[in-house]
Order: structure tokens, then sequence, then C-alpha cells
């Protein structure tokens, strides 16, 4: 069924993998066993995100992994990319968010959006580790609905002045850099959404952390106020126009948290298997019960159903032709198939289960929020019925 390298691929999908992507998930797995694995248990009940992981991750390239090599990013393709995302979530999801944040929605965007002096200046000091970025986009008021931003940038001399509020702000405390997202029109115009690089320590710019949460603690998430804050003309990404763009980063990031699920469900089917050969009830172990048997086999049969949904949409993604609406079904698919993997794993182990030295209701917590961000699992759904139909529910 396994194998020391392959992890769950009970259908052998590593004979589909080149040479090169699979030493690019052995190389990522061995790093998420030996330095993550050790300290995430702490980490997670500190509330803390482990920094001393930030150079590391940036010498094995995970920044922007599949952005070109003349920016110091790897120039991976965009499966060896999804492996990266898989591997890192299989430790946990709030080091996969810091990856994906910092690659899919602030290198990204600066490399799609922005002029050679920003792709210049900012790519080898993102991809280095250098500057940690953060993706400004969600509001208070406006989380499902990005169009409605009321976040402005207003044209003054020779640069911009930004005022707004943004909310659940991965790496926001962390970040040297922030992507902006604010209307330079009228507040009612989504064509004028543009986006503006802005670094944190501009005057009239603040990091709040957020405090009280119970899921995604390893990991940095705050609210961004910007009252004031003036930019040269510069910080405007020039190729950004209306909300279009800011989705666009957004697909990046679901592409990368639909391979994201298969690694967190990967990590709670693999610390099912064990306890339960392991763990001893009524003089045998409990993996010789039915009911037991029937969870690894529905976990097995859903985690492998989305590798390979996963796969094609990789291969899809590097022919050029992968649409916004395959990512959502994917990410829909699996983000929910690794909640539930999570939920049945916690339940197998029992009481044990709601410890931190094992890693399922870790795992449950944190997909509770993946399940939630990026675009909520309803609105995908609804994404999926506009594709169907042809009409928009909302």
């Amino acid at each position: 069924m396994a194998n020391k390298f392959s992890g769950v691929d009970f259908y052998d999908m590593d004979s589909l993998l080149s040479e090169e992507e699979r030493a690019v998930r052995d190389t990522v797995r061995t790093w998420v066993d030996e330095q993550l694995m050790p300290i995430i248990g702490d980490a997670y009940v500190e509330g803390k995100f482990p920094e001393q992981l930030i150079p590391q991750m940036a010498e094995l390239g995970f920044y922007g992994a599949n952005l070109p090599e003349r920016y110091g990013c790897a120039g991976l393709n965009n499966v060896s990319y999804g492996l990266i995302m898989q591997e890192l979530e299989r430790g946990d999801s709030g080091i996969r968010s810091f990856a994906s944040v910092q690659g899919a929605l602030v290198m990204y965007p600066i490399h799609e959006f922005g002029s050679d002096e920003q792709r210049d200046h900012w790519l080898p000091r993102l991809a280095s580790g250098e500057d940690i970025g953060c993706f400004g986009l969600t509001e208070p008021d406006y989380g499902s609905n990005p169009a409605g931003l009321i976040t402005t940038a207003r044209e003054d001399g020779d640069g911009w002045v930004l005022n707004g509020t943004k909310m659940w702000i991965t790496n926001g405390s962390q970040a040297s850099v922030a992507i902006i997202w604010a209307k330079t029109g009228e507040i009612s115009d989504p064509a004028s959404i543009r986006g503006f690089i802005v670094p944190t320590d501009t005057t009239g710019f603040a990091a709040r952390d957020q405090k009280g949460k119970l899921s995604l603690r390893a990991s940095d998430t705050s609210e961004l106020i910007l009252e004031d804050v003036r930019v040269p003309a510069s910080a405007l990404l020039p190729k950004s126009s209306g909300v279009k763009s800011p989705l666009m980063c957004l697909t990046q990031a679901r592409y990368g948290i639909a391979w994201g699920g298969i690694g967190a469900a990967m990590a709670c089917f693999e610390e099912s298997v064990s306890y339960s050969q392991n763990r001893i009830m009524f003089d045998r172990p409990i993996a010789q019960t039915q009911l037991q048997q029937e969870r690894l086999a529905n976990m097995l049969t859903e985690i492998t159903k989305a590798q390979f949904m996963t796969l094609q949409l990789g291969r899809l993604k590097d022919a050029g032709t992968m649409t916004p609406f395959q990512v959502s079904l994917a990410k829909r698919n699996n983000v929910n198939m690794a909640t539930e993997c999570a939920r049945e794993a916690r339940r197998l182990l029992g009481a044990n289960g709601i410890l931190a030295e094992y890693n399922s209701m870790r795992h449950m917590a944190n997909l509770e929020s993946v399940y939630t961000y990026e675009g909520t699992h309803d609105m995908h759904t609804l994404i999926l019925g506009q594709k169907i139909t042809g009409l928009s529910a909302f």
C-alpha cells in the first residue's frame, strides 16, 4: 500500500511523477519530518509561528517555487510546487499558509502585475526570505465579497495615500511588505481596484495580532490598519486592474491549498493506521475491528481520488489550460475531504486524540480555517453551480 518514499500511494501515483517531481517531494517530506514535526506541537500550543524555520524554507526554495530562476526562485513546474504544498501541510496548515502567502499572494502579483523594476527589487528578496510579505484584500465587512472593499487609494502629488482596514491577514505581523488592494476611484466601482506594494514600516501602517484563535495557532494572523499611509507612485502595481487581479492571485493560492489538503489528510490517515495497529483493546488491536477498518478504508479511498484529480489539475496548470472553476472544485473537494479525515482520525484515537503529541486534532482545527479561507466551501459551491447552470446565485 505504501513505502517509505511515497507515503499514501495506493494506486502508484509515483509512476506518473517525473524523477524531479519525486525528488522535490521527498526533499520536502524529509525536511518536514526532521525539522518541523519535532517542534510543531509545542508551537501550536504556544500559539507561535516557528520563525527559525523561515531561512531553512528559503534555502530549500519553498518561496515562489514555480516562479523563474532569474529572480532567485526554484523555477519548478506546478506539479512540483503542489507537492511542496502537500508536504508542508502534511506537517501543519499554518506552515503551508506561510509559504503559500509568500509565493502565491505576494510574489505572484509582483511577478504578474508589477514592473520590471518591482520584480527585480522585490522577488529576490522575498525568495531568499530577506523580506516576508502579506496580502491585504479581506476586510472586516468584506470577505466573500472582495469587490465591495472600501479601502481607498487617493492620488496626492507624486504618490498615493491609502486608508482602510484589512482583516484575517496571514503573516501580517511578521511582514516587512504588504500587497494592499484598494479602490482608486468611486467606492461603488470594483473596476477601480488596484494593487500597491507597501512596506510595513511606512508611517500610518500598523498590524495587530488576532487574539483568541482556536485554529491555525502556529500561524501569524493579523488586522492591518492604514491611516493616511503615503506611498510613492512606484508602489502601484501598474498592470493590476479591477477585482480580477486579486482573484487571479487567489486562484494561485487555492491551487496550492488543493494539494495541501491532501497532505493533511495523509498525515491523519498514517497516524490512524499506526495507532490502530498498536492500540490494544479487548485483547486485540483496534485495527482488527470492523468500525476502524471502515474508517481507514474511507480515508484511503477519498485521499486516492483527490490525488489523481489534483495531479491532473497540476498538469492542466503546466499546460496553461487550467480554469478557476477547476481550482474551485479541487479546493472545495480536497479541504472537505481532509476535514472529514481529520475528524475520523481524531475519533479513532479516542481520548488520546485531543493531545498535542498526536497530530489529528491539530489538523482538524486547522482545516476548519482552511475550509473557510481563500473562498469558503459554500462560495466554491456557488461558483461551480454558476458554471454548471450558467446562472449566478450570488
